[in-house]
């Protein structure tokens, strides 16, 4: 079954435009992340990446606009709406490796199946890749203390929840001038509402 929040490329591959000064028009295929914005915009600055790196896990993107590849992986997590627990995956090259404590590993070689229909953890032929994937990620996220650490904060909110609802209710500590936890595609409204008011073009 196919999930929108899953790291499946439908819903993982967002476009991310880039324009300024400088920039030449052009479009790049490789795989990014979110992570990647703060550091690129500092670097199209001018500001020190050495103030920047230590607090992200992200990387300047100014390589790839000129011309250049990003050589690292691109690392996934996911632990909000819809989820039982979390989910995290390592894009690098034609491969993209799931994993969650509660499904089977994914594996998928998006050269070969870029709609993603044929998982190959299960496939003796791609153990030895696997199994590097897995060592990566187990180095990488401690998947108990990932979910613990989740659910310690949404007790912690929940402790706060009534008190927050008396008086001028906002879920956000930083409110700008309209309600930002209503904003873009939230989980204020019913799904079938939200998809067909933000589908391009329109549902009907």
């Amino acid at each position: 079954m196919w999930f929108k929040m899953s790291f499946f490329e439908g819903s993982a591959r967002v476009p991310l435009m880039i324009a300024g000064p400088g920039i030449a028009a052009g479009s790049h295929r490789a795989p990014v992340s979110n992570l990647d914005i703060a550091p690129t915009l500092a670097d199209l600055a001018g500001i020190s990446m050495a103030g920047i790196m230590p607090w992200t896990d992200g990387e300047s993107l100014v390589p790839v606009i000129r011309g250049g590849e990003r050589l690292s992986p691109v690392l996934m997590e996911y632990a909000a709406e819809g989820s039982y627990a979390p989910l995290v995956g390592i894009r690098e090259g034609k491969w993209k490796y799931v994993r969650c404590a509660l499904d089977p590993d994914q594996l998928f070689d998006l050269d070969a199946d870029p709609r993603e229909l044929r998982n190959l953890a299960a496939d003796p032929d791609h153990a030895e890749v696997l199994e590097r994937f897995r060592v990566r990620a187990e180095a990488r996220w401690d998947l108990a203390r990932f979910d613990a650490e989740v659910r310690e904060s949404q007790a912690r909110r929940w402790v706060v929840y009534e008190a927050l609802r008396n008086g001028a209710y906002y879920p956000w500590d930083y409110q700008p001038l309209q309600k930002a936890s209503e904003r873009y595609m939230r989980n204020h409204m019913n799904l079938d509402n939200l998809e067909e008011s933000k589908r391009y073009p329109r549902g009907e």
